[in-house]
């Protein structure tokens, strides 16, 4: 029988920002080793801008995403919960792997403060790769 697929979700507050950031990161570093979901506690209308521009300054499209809610059936089916600066509207069940990232909100940030933020991230998301795919060598972070 084959190996399921581990489940990652990541939650913020609109799923417009910090997520969708992580979300797009680990999949160009696991490719298809893992199942990648996002949802937010409140979604937004879109993608905050400056994500889109950030996230394009290192080779990386959010043109296909979109902010999505943080539904029952999508934090039940997830392994492993990532939540950033939701706090206590983000809903927990127990037998998860739970993380709270503490990452500052790109939302109408400067470029230079959103792409710190981003790298947080990405720093954060190889960390996260590191320990549920040791035997899957990473390549190098990306890079403006």
């Amino acid at each position: 029988m084959a190996k399921r697929v581990p489940e990652v979700l990541f939650v913020c507050v609109h799923n417009a920002g910090r997520s969708q950031m992580a979300a797009a990161l680990t999949r160009h570093y696991a490719s298809t080793a893992l199942h990648i979901r996002t949802g937010g506690s409140d979604p937004g209308s879109r993608i905050q801008p400056e994500v889109v521009a950030a996230m394009k300054d290192i080779g990386l499209s959010l043109d296909e995403e979109f902010p999505k809610p943080l539904t029952d059936d999508i934090l039940a089916a997830a392994d492993v919960v990532i939540t950033m600066g939701c706090g206590d509207r983000c809903p927990y069940l127990p037998g998860k792997r739970y993380e709270d990232w503490p990452v500052g909100d790109p939302d109408g940030a400067p470029a230079e403060q959103v792409a710190a933020i981003r790298d947080d991230i990405d720093h954060r998301v190889r960390a996260l790769l590191t320990s549920l795919l040791p035997d899957q060598p990473l390549p190098p972070p990306r890079t403006p």
